[in-house]
């Protein structure tokens, strides 16, 4: 790809904990192939485009280009490609923080490597999300019940047709206000969203009234149980989307578990019997990680998938990215 901003605009340095690795941590989950996300293996460089409100609160597209020059615990370099102003900043650093998991301290690690030793020389643990809650929600919908070329399919419609445009031509990920305003045959006809159309534009207004927030949903006082009822009422939101939408907002205590797990059960941990069986085989084979499982599991997994295709900070998105699981995932 193109990795460097085609029109130049300001740049942000962002400090990293120490142990900080930009290829691992990028290329740690699914989402980092997802629109408008983009990694650049030549380059050992990460691309997405933010939707960013100005202090006058006009929205506008901003294209960002992140590098870690100085290797491993060095800052980061963002480049963008237009002029952000201090609001502008502000939204971009706390954005790609939660993004990049920089508010994931070495200590935070050292203490899930002390649960799960396997991880520690590797340093892994960190997994890659989107900058919102709200884009998690409607990528972890559009993973379900589809092939993964097509949940790559569906969120490069969605920022194609619905996103703003960066100065550099790309595509912001639709905002709620968008979406909560689009049409289901829009939804369902151009960006290819099939039955998921009634229950994007739900959640979209959800966002948009208010009555959904990160802040609220995932306030540390509240119990993993709360979080995840609440997240099961959404809709369009079963089991394995509320776990999913858990782990992306950094509580690891429920797996998600789908017929990509069942497969990994069999193949790499010897299980035998029907779907559900292997299932709560993989229940009480990780329950011994507590609140650490579905780290534990999804690393056990990526693992898996690096050794059949190649480490991951090396796949395009349009080759590899497209083929290393193509499993259905349910909701």
């Amino acid at each position: 790809m193109a990795i460097a901003p085609a029109v130049p605009g300001s740049r942000l340095r962002l400090r990293t904990p120490e142990d900080y690795d930009l290829p691992r941590d990028v290329c740690s989950y699914g989402y980092f192939l997802l629109a408008p996300n983009d990694w650049s293996p030549a380059d050992q460089a990460f691309r997405t485009t933010l939707d960013l409100t100005t202090a006058s609160a006009e929205r506008q597209a901003t294209t960002v280009v992140v590098r870690q020059p100085s290797g491993r615990g060095g800052e980061l370099v963002c480049r963008f490609d237009r002029m952000l102003d201090r609001a502008q900043q502000t939204q971009a650093r706390a954005r790609l923080t939660r993004m990049l998991r920089l508010d994931e301290s070495r200590e935070a690690l050292k203490a899930f490597h002390r649960v799960d030793p396997r991880w520690r020389r590797s340093g892994r643990g960190r997994l890659f999300r989107s900058p919102t809650m709200f884009e998690d929600v409607i990528k972890t919908i559009t993973s379900c019940n589809v092939a993964w070329p097509n949940t790559i399919n569906m969120n490069e419609r969605l920022c194609e047709v619905l996103g703003s445009k960066s100065p550099s031509g790309f595509h912001a990920f639709p905002s709620p206000a968008k979406l909560a305003r689009t049409r289901p045959g829009t939804l369902r006809g151009r960006c290819r969203v099939g039955y998921r159309d009634t229950r994007i534009i739900a959640i979209a207004k959800l966002f948009k009234q208010g009555s959904l927030s990160e802040n609220d949903i995932a306030a540390p006082s509240r119990t993993s149980e709360e979080v995840y009822k609440d997240l099961l009422a959404l809709p369009g939101v079963g089991p394995y989307a509320a776990a999913n939408i858990m782990q992306l907002l950094g509580r690891y205590d429920r797996l998600a578990l789908d017929t990509e797990s069942v497969r990994h059960g069999r193949s790499t941990l010897g299980f035998t019997g029907e779907p559900p069986q292997v299932l709560k085989m993989l229940e009480a084979h990780y329950d011994a990680f507590g609140a650490q499982r579905f780290r534990s599991y999804w690393l056990e997994l990526w693992d898996d998938y690096e050794a059949r295709r190649g480490p991951a900070h090396t796949w395009e998105r349009e080759t590899t990215g497209r083929t290393f699981t193509s499993v259905q995932l349910r909701d």
